[in-house]
């Protein structure tokens, strides 16, 4: 493919896939720890995994749990910030929210390269699942889906379950986004061995085409590790807006991916495949109901 290439246009991006413990401390020091290294790898940009301060914390319905939660700004954000700061990165991070009393979010957290903290995107799609009982801990998101810019690009985060969704998808690249950016925390139960491959697929299927389907690149940074009857099966990922491969992290050891990503991808995968231009917007208003015409 012939595109043509700026230093302007290229960004790096820098993915920190982790496996957590049940030390608040380790965890939060080792994150630090990704950022430095992929900044030390040239980042430019780096996005954590999501709730990466601790164990998932929804794998049972636990009142305890809520004391996890911090508000925003609060102490972790202001520490994000310094790291963002410190070693010049735009940074997404993911927090366990508190609200208010009896209110709380799964809420992704942008940050400039200053330190300033950008934006907050709450986790719209609330799964309840077996181990992954969000909908006992989390609000639906009320800040909408958007395009945040930054001195680097321009932010799309949206978290985990939204993965899913291509709604969420297109309405974050009509917001601008250049690239979206899914915080995770998505593994395999104990018990369901037979359908690893087939659900591992699904989930890569998925990010694949919501960089196709929207021209835009796909970053999507998962945990690894096992955590009771979950073993988070890591896979962190990096997808061009053609729907090129361009970095996959392994599925079952801690890691950190630096990838260099060209924005002029974005244009030339957007007029050879022109979705945007024959979208048929006036024809879209069932997409308002919950089910049927």
């Amino acid at each position: 493919m012939n595109r043509s290439k700026t230093m302007n246009s290229i960004v790096r991006v820098g993915l920190v896939q982790s496996a957590c413990s049940s030390s608040r401390e380790h965890n939060i020091l080792q994150a630090v720890a990704g950022i430095a290294e992929a900044a030390s790898g040239g980042a430019q940009v780096v996005c954590l995994q999501e709730l990466f301060a601790g164990e998932y914390p929804c794998q049972s319905e636990d009142h305890g749990k809520f004391a996890e939660a911090e508000t925003l700004p609060g102490p972790l954000t202001d520490l994000l910030g310094e790291a963002a700061r410190r070693h010049g990165v735009v940074l997404i991070g993911s927090v366990f929210e508190r609200r208010t009393p009896g209110l709380f979010h799964n809420t992704a957290v942008v940050f400039e390269a200053d330190g300033s903290m950008l934006a907050t995107y709450r986790k719209m799609h609330i799964p309840d699942d077996p181990h992954y009982y969000e909908k006992f801990y989390f609000a639906p998101g009320d800040t909408g889906f958007m395009g945040v810019p930054t001195s680097r690009l321009t932010v799309g985060p949206l978290v985990c379950w939204d993965q899913w969704y291509p709604e969420a998808a297109r309405l974050t690249a009509l917001a601008g986004a250049q690239a979206i950016f899914y915080p995770t925390a998505i593994g395999w139960l104990d018990g369901e061995e037979s359908l690893r491959r087939q659900q591992y697929e699904a989930w890569d299927t998925m990010l694949r085409s919501h960089a196709i389907a929207n021209g835009v690149f796909v970053v999507a940074v998962n945990r690894t590790g096992r955590e009771g009857p979950l073993a988070f099966w890591g896979g962190s990922v990096v997808y061009a807006p053609s729907g090129e491969l361009m970095a996959k992290a392994s599925h079952d050891a801690a890691e950190t991916l630096v990838v260099e990503c060209d924005l002029a991808r974005i244009e030339w995968s957007r007029t050879r495949w022109p979705f945007f231009r024959d979208r048929r917007v006036e024809s879209y208003a069932g997409l308002l109901n919950r089910w049927g015409p």
